[in-house]
């Protein structure tokens, strides 16, 4: 993926993004109200640094005990790239870590490898931060079953790769070339998963993904504080979460327009006015979603001009 690519992409999402927050703040002065939250801003993004350093130890240890050894500043350059596409479905766009990391010595079904491992247990930490606000909204257990299915899936084909072969097959015959092309590089990811089935790296990846996504929460919970909003805190830190698997069962890229609804539905439930919960929804997203993106993509840029010149790789 090219710069240029990743800039036309960046500039699309943001504009799409910014024409919905103009149409819905015609009527409740969304933009009238976020200069409220400046102040806080710098909590929330170091809040959003600490995630992305957590997910990048996991991400290291997983690639460590595949046998890789990469040297923490360029490695974690390397993953953060990957969030310049993370408003894809799936966040598959991520996978342009691929490009980098070969540089390094790491073949691309390792990468693939260690993104739907790292996937699968983002949902688990995910959904357990979520569960604990599950006795307040009814549609906790549909999620839950969207989450264990997801899951289920990657077990079942990660212990039956052949199965993917078949799925290979039929799309090849019926000449759909890119979805063919996909379910390859699935098989060839869920095959490498097998690797950290050790007790050890299961632990150590709910362990960091739990934290991780935590400060993410624990950030959502500041800003209902600094907005006002008093909500039990079982239930404020089990919001954002649970919005993101909303978002994710959406299967919109970033789950962009569905988190947001989420997110001002369970606080209108709790009679948050209209205003301040979309505040309180773009404010969140605008320090966690919109500001990987923009580290992403910074990342990128980096490693295309400068780090990627060293390794001699310019095309």
């Amino acid at each position: 993926m090219k710069i240029k690519r990743a800039s036309i992409t960046f500039g699309v999402v943001t504009l799409l993004y910014l024409s919905a927050l103009i149409w819905v703040d015609s009527n409740k002065s969304i933009f009238g109200r976020l200069p409220e939250l400046i102040t806080v801003f710098p909590t929330l993004l170091l809040l959003s640094v600490s995630s992305y350093l957590l997910r990048y130890l996991r991400w290291h240890w997983l690639l460590y005990r595949a046998g890789y050894s990469i040297a923490a500043g360029i490695g974690f350059l390397a993953y953060i790239s990957g969030f310049a596409f993370t408003a894809t479905p799936g966040k598959v766009g991520e996978l342009v870590r691929i490009r980098y990391l070969k540089q390094l010595s790491v073949p691309h079904y390792s990468v693939i490898s260690a993104f739907l491992y790292e996937r699968t247990f983002d949902l688990i930490s995910v959904l357990l931060i979520a569960s604990m606000a599950s006795a307040q909204f009814g549609f906790f257990p549909y999620i839950a079953v969207f989450v264990t299915l997801v899951i289920s899936v990657v077990i079942v084909l990660a212990r039956n790769p052949r199965w993917i072969s078949f799925i290979m097959v039929r799309l090849r015959l019926r000449r759909w070339g890119r979805l063919s092309k996909l379910a390859r590089m699935i098989k060839s990811g869920i095959r490498g998963v097998k690797v950290w089935s050790d007790p050890l790296d299961i632990t150590i990846s709910v362990i960091l993904g739990l934290l991780a996504w935590g400060a993410t929460a624990m950030a959502f919970v500041l800003l209902l504080e600094y907005m006002g909003v008093v909500i039990p805190f079982t239930t404020a830190i089990a919001i954002y979460p649970l919005s993101m698997l909303v978002g994710a069962a959406s299967m919109l890229p970033g789950g962009v327009g569905s988190t947001e609804a989420a997110i001002v539905g369970m606080l209108s439930f709790f009679g948050v006015p209209i205003s301040v919960a979309i505040t309180v929804a773009v404010g969140i997203r605008l320090t966690t979603l919109w500001f990987s993106i923009l580290c992403g993509f910074i990342s990128m840029v980096i490693f295309e001009y400068k780090l990627l010149k060293q390794y001699g790789y310019d095309s």
